[in-house]
């Protein structure tokens, strides 16, 4: 999950924005993390917890659902799309039919955390229901989700290639400097999520992945999110100054998931 951390912060600076360098800089004045991390710490906090209890033996959309608002509670200004934020905020909260890229986002986790592809697209999907219940806004989790398994797990890039092609529907034949050139802001699964995976596939290592997010541009913090997501279960190996100095951006609850989720789950990145 560290990588999608490190994606999110190399890209908070960049969102919105017109700049979209070759060889961007990871850390810089400005960088912070956002949502899409503090959301992704929340996912991983609910399978910890449900792997104590047994997943068999609980609602895990209950999980997923407390975990959000609680962590959207106790981080309220971490840029959250306003129908998230309403959502935060009801007393009764439901899924509000989005088809945004905040499923994708903060699911990355949940390619670590059960033993099957099925299992993880089941999980992907109920993790994106309890707030993102549209058919492309739980697609777009699983994508992001079964991408990590596959990758986590031995498979090559061909394979989580062909997932996401075959068995999600998103065309992935893109041209990295067409994107460049013509690629704008979108927050659509549909429109945001293949070019994450592309950003991957075009890759020779972690750094590679996040930079050719970061040269797509667009939703830049999300689309690095799940890039990095990706290589880092790919490639394995982050270097440890880029992971040193992401860690100095989370509070002690962050680190404390971080570290036991690594723990849990067979997780280590160098």
């Amino acid at each position: 999950m560290i990588g999608a951390i490190i994606g999110d912060i190399a890209g908070s600076t960049y969102e919105f924005g017109s700049e979209k360098p070759a060889q961007a800089t990871f850390f810089r004045k400005g960088s912070a993390i956002t949502d899409d991390s503090i959301l992704t710490v929340a996912t991983a906090r609910a399978l910890l917890e449900l792997r104590a209890v047994g997943k068999s033996a609980a609602d895990s959309r209950l999980y997923y659902k407390n975990h959000y608002l609680l962590y959207g509670r106790r981080y309220p200004h971490a840029g959250y799309g306003q129908s998230f934020k309403e959502w935060l905020s009801s007393p009764d909260p439901r899924p509000y039919g989005s088809y945004g890229n905040g499923s994708a986002m903060r699911v990355s986790p949940i390619g670590y955390a059960f033993p099957t592809l099925k299992e993880t697209l089941r999980e992907a999907g109920k993790s994106a229901a309890v707030t993102h219940n549209h058919p492309d806004g739980i697609k777009g989790a699983r994508a992001v989700a079964g991408a990590v398994f596959l990758a986590f797990h031995g498979g090559s890039k061909e394979d989580v290639r062909a997932f996401v092609e075959n068995e999600i529907g998103y065309p992935l034949r893109f041209n990295l400097e067409k994107l460049h050139r013509e690629y704008r802001f979108e927050i659509q699964c549909a429109k945001s999520v293949p070019q994450a995976v592309f950003a991957f596939l075009e890759s020779g290592d972690f750094t590679g992945a996040v930079r050719n997010a970061l040269y797509i541009g667009g939703d830049s913090d999300t689309i690095s999110c799940i890039a990095g997501a990706i290589a880092g279960a790919y490639y394995k190996k982050i270097p440890e100054d880029i992971i040193e100095s992401a860690m100095c951006f989370m509070d002690a609850e962050m680190k404390k998931t971080v570290k036991e989720f690594n723990e849990a789950f067979g997780v280590r990145f160098f």
